[in-house]
């Protein structure tokens, strides 16, 4: 777990309704980065979806039809038979997509780091330090988001 960026989270009141907007795009934000390991069309979809909601150019009934279809393609990935975890990865970056859609941007973002680790293999999701880099771009693109919300006004000078 990121414990830097559930501490962000709760002090910005990440799971108020006032938020969803936020965590929309921060789920979709960590989910992009992952988008490589994304071998189903439909998961490819339901990113994509996502993107056109947050552009405006789909409204939130086609948003939740996306999540209902995520739901059912997280949950009938077929997994990995792999020994060196890159369908693991895959099953990841999938569920890390339906979690985006759904709004759960904390659970996206978790998804989405294993799904980072997977890539590199299997043996790598037991190191902690496997996970520092992408924990780390998590936090920043976090507070970015943020500061975009709640620009600093402009100084004086």
């Amino acid at each position: 777990m990121n414990a830097e960026l559930h501490q962000l989270a709760k002090t910005a009141d990440l799971d108020s309704e006032a938020r969803r907007l936020l965590r929309l795009r921060f789920g979709f934000a960590c989910v992009q980065r992952v988008r490589h390991l994304l071998e189903s069309p439909e998961a490819l979809e339901g990113l994509d979806t996502l993107g056109a909601f947050l552009e405006g150019k789909i409204n939130s009934a086609a948003l939740a039809l996306a999540e209902q279809r995520m739901a059912v393609v997280a949950g009938s990935h077929p997994g990995s038979r792999s020994i060196d975890g890159t369908a693991h990865a895959a099953v990841s970056a999938t569920y890390a997509v339906f979690q985006a859609v759904a709004g759960r941007a904390l659970q996206a973002a978790e998804y989405a780091a294993y799904a980072t680790v997977y890539a590199y293999g299997a043996y790598a999701i037991t190191d902690p330090e496997a996970f520092a880099e992408e924990f780390a771009w998590q936090v920043s693109a976090f507070e970015a988001l943020l500061r975009e919300e709640h620009p600093l006004p402009a100084r004086a000078g």
